[in-house]
């Protein structure tokens, strides 16, 4: 048995139009966009929520770091864990983003089960084996407490069965709205907790597959994954998991859990919707300036990853741009010339940040906060 899915209310409605009006409108906008201002925006929202949702499983490594392995660069300042967690996750992530138009996709066990070799392959062992259910029991302990279990799954006996309904459930059409069942598919598979490690982050994939499917909005703007590892989001992930019981007890109204996920959607689409603005308005002044100085209009894609992300790497504008090694280089030595940009780290590691002149008021836009809404407060 699964969770039944609940009945909105009129706010749930009104927020979900909402989001809907906004996921709408940044489709558009990115669409108008020029693709080289969007590209680099696709590439830290997949690697942003590879690094929030490693994170909250405790591997720490953070989005600029991502970014960088993703990129393929070897000489970033992670531990080997810790590479190989987020690369095993980007892999699966990006993956789940090339399956958004399949014709002929259909969700079974065993595609499940291949999504977590992808994830887990890199731990397998007989006694905790990846791609495959788990052979006994397993818990979710409590974060104050280790020797309390918050939470113990379903029965391994059970698990086959629950998963087999799992898939019946995602292939078939409820009715709901496609981002509720994606919450439901999230909440569905982290209470089967059907692997014996990571049932989390294959969660929240499952609901990232899910939105991506529905196919109004690239996946890599709509996923929540970046949001939820937010510290204080991850806490109130924690909570509304936490009410679901310390058993696994599907027959209860889960309002509150859509409600949470409802809410996540909305802050997300403003994050991703602002990030957007600040990185065009970033790259329009950009391009005023080096137009002013006589600069090459091709340095504006190093100066605009330091002014948004902190920091540029050779290699990575060297791939941007299409250039030469020598071309990269000189380019680069003369922005450090012209002290735009400071040099950190020497030969391979080295990586370029904003050096005494780089434009104030770049990064007056690139660095302002924004604030979110809460939707159901409004």
């Amino acid at each position: 048995m699964l969770f039944p899915t609940p009945a909105l209310d009129d706010a749930d409605r009104r927020v979900l139009d909402e989001i809907e009006v906004a996921r709408r409108d940044l489709r558009h906008q990115v669409r108008s966009t020029p693709a080289k201002w969007t590209d680099g925006l696709r590439k830290f929202l997949t690697a942003d929520a590879v690094a929030a949702s490693n994170s909250i499983e405790g591997f720490k490594v953070s989005t600029i770091d991502v970014e960088d392995l993703i990129e393929g660069e070897r000489d970033v300042d992670v531990s080997d864990e810790n590479r190989e967690e987020t690369l095993a996750c980007q892999r699966m992530m990006t993956y789940i983003q090339t399956l958004h138009d399949v014709e002929d996709f259909c969700y079974t066990p065993g595609f499940l089960n291949a999504l977590h070799w992808m994830l887990q392959g890199h731990r397998h062992t007989p006694r905790r084996p990846a791609g495959q259910w788990r052979r006994g029991p397993v818990y979710v302990t409590d974060a104050r407490d280790p020797t309390i279990a918050a939470y113990t799954a379903p029965d391994a006996e059970a698990v086959p069965g629950l998963m087999r309904e799992l898939a019946d459930w995602l292939n078939a059409d409820d009715g709901s709205h496609p981002l509720v069942r994606a919450a439901m598919a999230h909440l569905h598979l982290v209470s089967i907790h059907p692997w014996a490690d990571g049932n989390g982050r294959m969660s929240r994939s499952l609901q990232t597959l899910v939105i991506a499917r529905d196919g109004v909005l690239a996946p890599e703007f709509s996923s929540i994954e970046a949001w939820l590892g937010r510290p204080g989001n991850t806490w109130e992930y924690y909570a509304a998991l936490a009410r679901r019981g310390s058993t696994y007890r599907p027959d209860q109204d889960v309002s509150d859990w859509i409600r949470f996920n409802l809410t996540a959607y909305h802050q997300q689409a403003q994050t991703v919707k602002q990030r957007l603005d600040r990185s065009t308005r970033v790259w329009t002044l950009l391009g005023e300036i080096a137009k002013r100085r006589g600069m090459d209009e091709r340095v504006i894609t190093a100066l605009h990853d330091v002014a948004i992300s902190g920091r540029v790497r050779r290699s990575r504008y060297e791939r941007a741009e299409g250039l030469s090694l020598q071309q990269a280089q000189r380019d680069l030595r003369d922005l450090v010339t012209a002290q735009f940009l400071t040099p950190v780290g020497r030969t391979r590691a080295r990586f370029y940040t904003a050096g005494p002149n780089f434009p104030a008021a770049v990064l007056e836009i690139a660095r302002t906060p924004q604030s979110l809404s809460n939707p159901y407060e409004q």
